[in-house]
């Protein structure tokens, strides 16, 4: 289980609840031999399990958890230290320079450890840009039990002064609880 504050006004996404919700009655049902290959596919994209913002907002004010499998064993230690994952994450988002216009930097990185139950945070700030959006952007990854966590903060680089101190709050708040 996973655990995070976020403001008070903020809710949730619609589109996931309906999208549970039809999974929910999809398994309800009985199986069929010839299931929609449309929908298959759809089970190979990670998409977020939780997702809240503003109300009547475009979504690119949002914090976001995507949980998506890896082996058993992944290690993200094996990428090295807090600024060596976040430069992965810039990479991966930037598709290693496939997407030319699409730019990432990295703002800060840090680590944040729980002993207790043996899991390391890294937390990343940074900016992604391209010549119609720039968007500033606080994640934080860890693994566990063959299970990836990311939580993503997203706003648009004009209102990051505003959401500032409230994405570190949420950063910091992200946790995995037992």
């Amino acid at each position: 289980m996973i655990e995070f504050i976020y403001p008070a006004g903020w809710v949730g996404d619609q589109t996931l609840l309906y999208r549970a919700a039809g999974k929910l009655e999809r398994s309800l049902d009985p199986a069929l031999p010839n299931n929609n290959v449309a929908s298959n596919r759809r089970r190979d994209v990670n998409e977020p399990v939780v997702a809240f913002g503003p109300p009547g907002s475009s979504g690119e004010l949002n914090v976001s958890v995507i949980v998506s499998p890896v082996p058993l064993d992944f290690s993200i230690e094996a990428f090295g230290g807090a600024k060596e994952v976040g430069e992965t994450v810039i990479r991966a988002i930037t598709g290693s320079g496939r997407q030319s216009d699409v730019k990432g930097t990295l703002v800060q990185s840090s680590l944040r450890e729980d002993s207790m139950h043996n899991v390391k945070y890294y937390e990343l700030e940074y900016i992604v840009e391209s010549p119609s959006f720039r968007r500033h952007n606080m994640a934080v990854c860890c693994a566990l039990g063959g299970r990836l966590f990311t939580l993503n903060a997203q706003a648009p680089e004009s209102a990051w002064p505003k959401v500032k101190s409230d994405f570190y709050r949420i950063a910091d708040s992200f946790k995995l609880a037992s």
